[in-house]
Protein backbone atom coordinates (compact mmCIF):
# COMPACT_ATOMS: atom_id res chain seq x y z
CA UNK A 1 0.00 0.00 0.00
CA UNK A 2 0.99 3.34 -1.04
CA UNK A 3 0.70 6.46 1.60
CA UNK A 4 -1.07 8.41 -1.64
CA UNK A 5 -3.88 5.71 -0.65
CA UNK A 6 -4.64 7.11 2.37
CA UNK A 7 -4.16 10.95 0.64
CA UNK A 8 -7.34 9.67 -1.60
CA UNK A 9 -9.51 8.19 1.25
CA UNK A 10 -8.75 10.95 3.21
CA UNK A 11 -9.58 13.61 0.87
CA UNK A 12 -12.53 12.23 -0.88
CA UNK A 13 -13.95 10.93 2.50
CA UNK A 14 -14.03 7.55 1.37
CA UNK A 15 -13.82 6.36 5.32
CA UNK A 16 -16.54 5.72 7.60
CA UNK A 17 -16.86 8.64 9.55
CA UNK A 18 -19.38 8.09 12.24
CA UNK A 19 -17.56 7.75 15.67
CA UNK A 20 -14.16 8.10 15.25
CA UNK A 21 -11.83 7.73 17.72
CA UNK A 22 -8.08 8.43 18.17
CA UNK A 23 -6.25 5.41 19.31
CA UNK A 24 -6.59 6.52 22.94
CA UNK A 25 -10.36 6.56 22.20
CA UNK A 26 -10.86 9.99 22.32
CA UNK A 27 -13.63 11.02 20.01
CA UNK A 28 -12.70 12.70 16.73
CA UNK A 29 -14.59 14.74 13.93
CA UNK A 30 -13.35 16.09 10.79
CA UNK A 31 -14.69 19.41 10.05
CA UNK A 32 -12.48 20.19 7.35
CA UNK A 33 -9.87 17.81 6.24
CA UNK A 34 -7.09 20.72 5.04
CA UNK A 35 -5.51 21.61 2.01
CA UNK A 36 -3.75 18.61 -0.06
CA UNK A 37 0.03 19.66 -0.56
CA UNK A 38 1.84 17.87 -2.82
CA UNK A 39 4.82 20.30 -1.98
CA UNK A 40 7.68 19.23 1.19
CA UNK A 41 5.84 19.35 4.82
CA UNK A 42 3.22 17.46 6.18
CA UNK A 43 0.04 16.21 3.76
CA UNK A 44 -2.53 18.43 4.74
CA UNK A 45 -2.48 21.75 5.70
CA UNK A 46 -5.15 24.10 7.73
CA UNK A 47 -6.99 21.04 9.02
CA UNK A 48 -10.04 21.51 11.66
CA UNK A 49 -10.73 18.62 13.29
CA UNK A 50 -12.57 18.11 16.88
CA UNK A 51 -10.63 16.06 19.33
CA UNK A 52 -12.70 15.49 22.10
CA UNK A 53 -14.02 18.69 23.49
CA UNK A 54 -11.10 20.60 21.87
CA UNK A 55 -11.53 21.77 18.11
CA UNK A 56 -7.75 22.39 16.90
CA UNK A 57 -6.59 23.77 13.98
CA UNK A 58 -3.66 22.34 11.85
CA UNK A 59 -1.92 20.56 9.68
CA UNK A 60 -2.69 16.64 9.44
CA UNK A 61 0.11 13.68 8.46
CA UNK A 62 -0.35 10.40 7.05
CA UNK A 63 1.69 7.51 6.64
CA UNK A 64 1.04 3.83 6.31
CA UNK A 65 2.56 2.83 9.62
CA UNK A 66 2.55 5.25 12.69
CA UNK A 67 6.71 4.45 12.74
CA UNK A 68 7.11 6.26 9.53
CA UNK A 69 7.29 9.72 11.73
CA UNK A 70 10.40 8.68 12.92
CA UNK A 71 11.77 7.07 9.70
CA UNK A 72 11.02 10.52 7.84
CA UNK A 73 12.61 12.40 11.02
CA UNK A 74 9.43 13.89 11.46
CA UNK A 75 10.56 14.53 14.84
CA UNK A 76 13.47 16.87 14.14
CA UNK A 77 11.41 18.72 10.92
CA UNK A 78 9.93 21.74 12.75
CA UNK A 79 7.59 21.73 9.67
CA UNK A 80 5.60 19.02 11.58
CA UNK A 81 5.48 21.04 14.83
CA UNK A 82 1.80 21.99 13.94
CA UNK A 83 0.42 18.38 13.27
CA UNK A 84 -2.83 18.29 14.95
CA UNK A 85 -3.64 14.48 13.95
CA UNK A 86 -1.68 11.79 12.81
CA UNK A 87 -3.91 9.33 10.10
CA UNK A 88 -2.18 5.90 9.64
CA UNK A 89 -3.52 2.98 8.37
CA UNK A 90 -1.81 0.94 11.02
CA UNK A 91 -0.40 2.61 14.08
CA UNK A 92 2.85 -0.23 15.15
CA UNK A 93 4.10 2.38 17.56
CA UNK A 94 2.61 5.15 19.78
CA UNK A 95 4.48 8.80 18.85
CA UNK A 96 5.48 11.35 20.93
CA UNK A 97 5.89 14.75 21.02
CA UNK A 98 8.95 16.55 22.33
CA UNK A 99 7.08 17.76 25.50
CA UNK A 100 6.38 14.01 26.03
CA UNK A 101 2.77 14.79 25.12
CA UNK A 102 1.41 11.62 22.41
CA UNK A 103 0.61 12.66 19.23
CA UNK A 104 -3.14 12.07 18.31
CA UNK A 105 -3.35 9.03 16.00
CA UNK A 106 -6.44 8.30 13.78
CA UNK A 107 -6.41 4.32 12.61
CA UNK A 108 -8.28 3.35 9.74
CA UNK A 109 -7.64 0.08 8.25
CA UNK A 110 -11.12 -0.49 9.75
CA UNK A 111 -12.41 1.86 8.38
CA UNK A 112 -12.55 1.81 4.38
CA UNK A 113 -15.01 -0.10 2.51
CA UNK A 114 -13.45 -4.13 1.92
CA UNK A 115 -14.29 -3.40 -1.98
CA UNK A 116 -12.40 -0.52 -2.27
CA UNK A 117 -9.90 -1.20 -0.75
CA UNK A 118 -9.44 -4.61 -2.93
CA UNK A 119 -10.01 -2.54 -6.01
CA UNK A 120 -6.74 -0.34 -4.79
CA UNK A 121 -4.74 -3.56 -4.02
CA UNK A 122 -5.79 -5.10 -7.66
CA UNK A 123 -4.89 -1.94 -9.27
CA UNK A 124 -1.46 -2.17 -7.43
CA UNK A 125 -0.39 -5.62 -7.71
CA UNK A 126 -1.21 -5.50 -11.25
CA UNK A 127 1.71 -5.96 -13.95
CA UNK A 128 -0.62 -5.56 -16.80
CA UNK A 129 0.03 -2.85 -19.62
CA UNK A 130 -1.75 -0.13 -17.88
CA UNK A 131 -2.88 -1.14 -14.12
CA UNK A 132 -6.31 -1.20 -14.85
CA UNK A 133 -6.41 -2.57 -18.23
CA UNK A 134 -8.82 -5.32 -16.76
CA UNK A 135 -11.30 -2.45 -16.19
CA UNK A 136 -10.77 -0.17 -18.61
CA UNK A 137 -13.11 -1.13 -21.51
CA UNK A 138 -16.06 -1.31 -18.86
CA UNK A 139 -15.16 2.50 -18.20
CA UNK A 140 -17.85 4.57 -19.62
CA UNK A 141 -16.58 7.09 -22.57
CA UNK A 142 -17.58 9.91 -21.40
CA UNK A 143 -15.24 9.89 -18.44
CA UNK A 144 -12.49 8.85 -20.81
CA UNK A 145 -13.48 11.86 -22.94
CA UNK A 146 -13.87 14.04 -19.63
CA UNK A 147 -10.23 13.85 -18.24
CA UNK A 148 -8.72 14.40 -22.14
CA UNK A 149 -9.16 18.05 -21.87
CA UNK A 150 -7.01 18.21 -18.99
CA UNK A 151 -4.58 15.30 -19.62
CA UNK A 152 -3.91 17.42 -22.73
CA UNK A 153 -3.13 20.76 -20.88
CA UNK A 154 -1.13 18.99 -18.22
CA UNK A 155 1.01 17.76 -21.62
CA UNK A 156 1.27 21.57 -22.76
CA UNK A 157 2.10 22.99 -19.75
CA UNK A 158 5.07 20.05 -19.53
CA UNK A 159 6.38 21.07 -22.79
CA UNK A 160 5.90 24.92 -22.14
CA UNK A 161 8.74 24.25 -19.06
CA UNK A 162 11.24 24.19 -22.19
CA UNK A 163 9.79 27.57 -23.67
CA UNK A 164 9.71 29.46 -20.01
CA UNK A 165 13.57 28.67 -19.62
CA UNK A 166 14.28 29.79 -23.52
CA UNK A 167 12.28 32.89 -22.46
CA UNK A 168 14.12 33.77 -18.98
CA UNK A 169 17.60 32.74 -20.80
CA UNK A 170 16.79 35.76 -23.18
CA UNK A 171 15.30 38.18 -21.14
CA UNK A 172 11.99 38.12 -22.18
CA UNK A 173 12.85 38.03 -26.09
CA UNK A 174 10.36 36.07 -28.23
CA UNK A 175 11.89 35.83 -31.45
CA UNK A 176 15.44 34.62 -30.07
CA UNK A 177 12.98 31.81 -28.10
CA UNK A 178 11.44 30.86 -30.62
CA UNK A 179 14.70 30.46 -32.50
CA UNK A 180 16.28 28.70 -29.93
CA UNK A 181 13.04 26.16 -29.04
CA UNK A 182 12.48 25.38 -33.21
CA UNK A 183 16.43 24.96 -33.54
CA UNK A 184 15.72 22.35 -30.11
CA UNK A 185 13.27 20.52 -32.46
CA UNK A 186 15.64 20.17 -35.37
CA UNK A 187 17.43 17.69 -33.19
CA UNK A 188 14.62 15.74 -32.49
CA UNK A 189 15.78 13.24 -29.68
CA UNK A 190 18.99 12.46 -31.09
CA UNK A 191 20.28 16.09 -31.61
CA UNK A 192 18.51 17.79 -29.56
CA UNK A 193 21.14 18.88 -27.03
CA UNK A 194 23.81 19.72 -30.01
CA UNK A 195 21.19 22.16 -31.81
CA UNK A 196 20.27 23.71 -28.36
CA UNK A 197 24.07 24.46 -27.71
CA UNK A 198 24.28 25.62 -31.55
CA UNK A 199 21.64 28.26 -30.70
CA UNK A 200 22.97 29.49 -27.42
CA UNK A 201 26.54 30.10 -28.85
CA UNK A 202 24.98 31.30 -31.99
CA UNK A 203 22.21 33.64 -31.38
CA UNK A 204 19.45 34.92 -33.98
CA UNK A 205 20.81 38.32 -34.46
CA UNK A 206 23.73 37.38 -35.88
CA UNK A 207 22.10 34.91 -38.52
CA UNK A 208 19.61 38.07 -39.44
CA UNK A 209 21.97 40.08 -40.66
CA UNK A 210 23.20 37.42 -43.26
CA UNK A 211 19.76 35.87 -44.02
CA UNK A 212 19.80 37.16 -47.54
CA UNK A 213 22.89 35.31 -48.21
CA UNK A 214 22.16 31.51 -48.27
CA UNK A 215 26.18 30.46 -48.56
CA UNK A 216 26.87 32.61 -44.88
CA UNK A 217 23.79 31.38 -43.18
CA UNK A 218 25.73 27.88 -44.03
CA UNK A 219 28.91 28.79 -43.15
CA UNK A 220 27.83 30.18 -39.93
CA UNK A 221 25.68 27.42 -39.09
CA UNK A 222 28.22 23.94 -40.19
CA UNK A 223 30.92 26.23 -38.75
CA UNK A 224 29.98 27.05 -35.23
CA UNK A 225 28.19 23.35 -35.18
CA UNK A 226 31.98 22.05 -35.74
CA UNK A 227 31.66 20.12 -39.26
CA UNK A 228 34.01 22.50 -41.03
CA UNK A 229 36.95 21.51 -37.90
CA UNK A 230 38.11 18.02 -40.03
CA UNK A 231 39.90 18.23 -42.60
CA UNK A 232 37.14 19.23 -45.54
CA UNK A 233 38.04 18.17 -49.47
CA UNK A 234 35.15 19.13 -51.50
CA UNK A 235 35.20 23.17 -52.66
CA UNK A 236 32.27 23.96 -51.07
CA UNK A 237 33.09 23.23 -47.29
CA UNK A 238 36.09 24.10 -47.70
CA UNK A 239 34.68 28.14 -49.29
CA UNK A 240 32.17 27.56 -46.73
CA UNK A 241 35.79 26.89 -43.63
CA UNK A 242 36.47 30.24 -45.21
CA UNK A 243 33.55 32.20 -44.95
CA UNK A 244 33.19 31.07 -41.10
CA UNK A 245 36.73 32.06 -40.40
CA UNK A 246 36.35 35.34 -41.36
CA UNK A 247 32.74 35.54 -39.90
CA UNK A 248 34.36 34.02 -36.33
CA UNK A 249 36.61 36.67 -36.41
CA UNK A 250 34.59 38.87 -36.88
CA UNK A 251 31.72 37.78 -34.09
CA UNK A 252 34.17 36.48 -31.74
CA UNK A 253 32.53 32.76 -32.13
CA UNK A 254 34.21 29.77 -30.69
CA UNK A 255 33.32 26.41 -32.53
CA UNK A 256 31.64 23.40 -30.86
CA UNK A 257 32.85 19.87 -31.29
CA UNK A 258 31.34 18.03 -34.13
CA UNK A 259 31.64 14.84 -31.60
CA UNK A 260 28.25 15.92 -30.09
CA UNK A 261 26.32 15.02 -33.49
CA UNK A 262 25.34 11.57 -33.73
CA UNK A 263 24.49 10.15 -37.27
CA UNK A 264 23.95 6.14 -35.64
CA UNK A 265 20.70 4.71 -36.34
CA UNK A 266 19.46 7.86 -38.55
CA UNK A 267 18.23 7.71 -41.95
CA UNK A 268 20.29 9.81 -44.16
CA UNK A 269 17.57 12.63 -44.66
CA UNK A 270 17.95 12.88 -41.02
CA UNK A 271 21.31 13.39 -40.84
CA UNK A 272 22.12 16.16 -38.61
CA UNK A 273 23.95 17.66 -41.65
CA UNK A 274 20.55 18.11 -43.75
CA UNK A 275 19.12 19.30 -40.75
CA UNK A 276 21.25 22.09 -40.44
CA UNK A 277 20.91 22.82 -44.29
CA UNK A 278 17.07 23.09 -43.93
CA UNK A 279 17.40 25.66 -41.03
CA UNK A 280 20.06 28.04 -42.80
CA UNK A 281 16.98 27.46 -45.50
CA UNK A 282 14.28 28.51 -43.18
CA UNK A 283 16.31 31.21 -41.75
CA UNK A 284 16.53 32.58 -45.42
CA UNK A 285 13.27 32.32 -46.62
CA UNK A 286 11.90 33.51 -43.69
CA UNK A 287 12.16 37.65 -42.41
CA UNK A 288 11.06 37.14 -38.81
CA UNK A 289 9.63 33.98 -38.76
CA UNK A 290 8.20 34.02 -34.73
CA UNK A 291 5.90 36.94 -36.39
CA UNK A 292 4.50 35.21 -39.15
CA UNK A 293 4.21 31.86 -37.10
CA UNK A 294 1.74 34.22 -34.79
CA UNK A 295 -0.34 35.05 -37.93
CA UNK A 296 -1.07 31.43 -39.05
CA UNK A 297 -4.50 30.35 -39.00
CA UNK A 298 -4.12 26.80 -38.87
CA UNK A 299 -1.65 23.82 -39.61
CA UNK A 300 -1.63 23.85 -42.80
CA UNK A 301 -0.48 27.43 -43.28
CA UNK A 302 2.24 26.24 -41.15
CA UNK A 303 3.57 24.02 -42.92
CA UNK A 304 3.71 26.25 -45.91
CA UNK A 305 6.27 27.82 -44.04
CA UNK A 306 8.99 24.84 -44.27
CA UNK A 307 8.31 24.75 -48.36
CA UNK A 308 12.37 24.58 -47.97
CA UNK A 309 14.83 24.54 -50.82
CA UNK A 310 18.61 23.67 -49.30
CA UNK A 311 21.94 24.95 -51.13
CA UNK A 312 22.88 23.38 -54.30
CA UNK A 313 25.47 21.29 -52.70
CA UNK A 314 23.12 18.67 -50.62
CA UNK A 315 21.13 18.00 -53.66
CA UNK A 316 23.98 15.47 -53.97
CA UNK A 317 25.12 15.08 -50.65
CA UNK A 318 24.16 13.93 -47.00
CA UNK A 319 27.51 14.65 -45.39
CA UNK A 320 30.30 16.53 -46.53
CA UNK A 321 32.99 15.12 -49.29
CA UNK A 322 30.19 11.54 -49.90
CA UNK A 323 28.32 12.34 -53.15
CA UNK A 324 25.27 10.74 -53.06
CA UNK A 325 22.00 10.44 -55.77
CA UNK A 326 20.77 13.72 -56.22
CA UNK A 327 17.70 14.02 -54.29
CA UNK A 328 15.68 17.15 -53.18
CA UNK A 329 15.89 17.35 -49.67
CA UNK A 330 12.84 19.29 -48.37
CA UNK A 331 11.58 18.48 -45.21
CA UNK A 332 9.26 15.53 -45.10
CA UNK A 333 5.72 15.87 -43.91
CA UNK A 334 6.16 13.49 -40.86
CA UNK A 335 9.14 16.14 -39.66
CA UNK A 336 7.02 19.21 -39.92
CA UNK A 337 4.27 17.78 -37.76
CA UNK A 338 6.28 16.94 -35.25
CA UNK A 339 8.29 20.15 -35.14
CA UNK A 340 4.72 22.06 -35.11
CA UNK A 341 3.68 19.22 -32.08
CA UNK A 342 7.05 19.43 -30.10
CA UNK A 343 8.23 23.50 -31.13
CA UNK A 344 5.54 25.77 -32.64
CA UNK A 345 2.37 24.57 -30.62
CA UNK A 346 4.05 24.96 -27.01
CA UNK A 347 5.51 28.31 -28.01
CA UNK A 348 2.13 29.26 -29.25
CA UNK A 349 0.29 28.43 -25.89
CA UNK A 350 3.29 29.84 -23.85
CA UNK A 351 2.86 33.15 -25.92
CA UNK A 352 -0.55 33.20 -24.95
CA UNK A 353 -1.07 32.47 -21.39
CA UNK A 354 2.20 35.08 -20.72
CA UNK A 355 0.53 37.73 -22.28
CA UNK A 356 -3.33 36.64 -21.02
CA UNK A 357 -4.21 36.01 -24.95
CA UNK A 358 -6.23 33.00 -25.02
CA UNK A 359 -6.85 33.23 -28.62
CA UNK A 360 -3.50 32.30 -29.15
CA UNK A 361 -4.05 29.09 -26.54
CA UNK A 362 -6.87 28.30 -28.40
CA UNK A 363 -5.12 28.26 -31.65
CA UNK A 364 -2.41 26.19 -30.45
CA UNK A 365 -5.23 23.49 -29.39
CA UNK A 366 -7.06 24.14 -32.95
CA UNK A 367 -3.43 22.96 -34.60
CA UNK A 368 -3.41 20.01 -32.46
CA UNK A 369 -7.03 18.82 -33.67
CA UNK A 370 -6.06 19.25 -36.87
CA UNK A 371 -2.67 17.16 -36.85
CA UNK A 372 -3.11 13.49 -37.43
CA UNK A 373 -2.37 11.12 -34.56
CA UNK A 374 1.34 10.11 -34.08
CA UNK A 375 2.20 6.74 -34.34
CA UNK A 376 3.88 4.57 -31.73
CA UNK A 377 4.17 1.83 -29.19
CA UNK A 378 1.91 3.51 -26.71
CA UNK A 379 -0.76 4.54 -29.43
CA UNK A 380 -0.71 1.15 -30.30
CA UNK A 381 -1.25 -0.11 -26.72
CA UNK A 382 -4.36 2.18 -26.87
CA UNK A 383 -5.85 0.67 -29.67
CA UNK A 384 -5.11 -2.91 -28.24
CA UNK A 385 -7.66 -1.73 -25.40
CA UNK A 386 -10.48 -0.02 -27.65
CA UNK A 387 -9.20 3.54 -27.44
CA UNK A 388 -8.06 5.23 -30.91
CA UNK A 389 -6.87 8.69 -31.23
CA UNK A 390 -8.60 10.44 -33.85
CA UNK A 391 -6.33 13.35 -34.11
CA UNK A 392 -2.52 14.77 -31.94
CA UNK A 393 -5.14 16.49 -29.91
CA UNK A 394 -6.13 12.84 -28.57
CA UNK A 395 -2.94 11.13 -29.66
CA UNK A 396 -0.63 13.61 -26.98
CA UNK A 397 -3.88 13.58 -24.02
CA UNK A 398 -3.25 9.10 -24.36
CA UNK A 399 0.80 9.70 -24.42
CA UNK A 400 0.35 12.04 -21.00
CA UNK A 401 -1.55 9.16 -19.33
CA UNK A 402 0.36 6.24 -19.93
CA UNK A 403 3.60 8.04 -19.30
CA UNK A 404 2.52 10.04 -16.08
CA UNK A 405 0.06 8.23 -14.88
CA UNK A 406 -0.22 5.01 -15.75
CA UNK A 407 3.47 4.02 -15.84
CA UNK A 408 3.29 5.45 -12.08
CA UNK A 409 0.29 3.74 -10.63
CA UNK A 410 -0.90 7.12 -10.28
CA UNK A 411 -4.50 5.91 -10.55
CA UNK A 412 -5.36 8.01 -7.31
CA UNK A 413 -5.17 10.98 -9.35
CA UNK A 414 -6.52 9.98 -12.64
CA UNK A 415 -10.20 9.94 -13.12
CA UNK A 416 -10.13 7.38 -14.81
CA UNK A 417 -8.95 5.21 -11.86
CA UNK A 418 -11.62 7.12 -9.49
CA UNK A 419 -14.28 5.87 -11.41
CA UNK A 420 -13.20 2.40 -11.39
CA UNK A 421 -12.54 2.84 -7.86
CA UNK A 422 -16.26 4.13 -7.19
Amino acid sequence: MRESFLHYVWRTRRIALKKLTTTTFQPVEILDPGTYNTDAGPDFFNARIRIGDTIWAGNVEMHVRASEWLAHGHQNDPAYDNVILHVVFLEDKAIYLEEGVRLPCLEIRDRVALPLLEKYMQLEAAEAWIPCASFFPKTPQVIRLNCQDRLLVERLEEKTAQVAKALKATQNHWDETFYRVLASGFGLKVNVQPFESLARTLPLHILSKHRNHLFQLEALLFGQAGFLQNEVKDAYPQALLREYQHLAHKYQLHPMSVQQWKFARLRPAGFPTIRLAQFAALIGQSERLFSQILEVKDARSIENLFALQVSDYWLDHFQFDKPSIRLPKRPGRDFIEILILNSIVPVLYHYGKTNQLVGYQNLALKILEELPPESNVILDGWKQLGTKAHNAYESQALLHLKTRYCDAKRCLECAIGNAILK
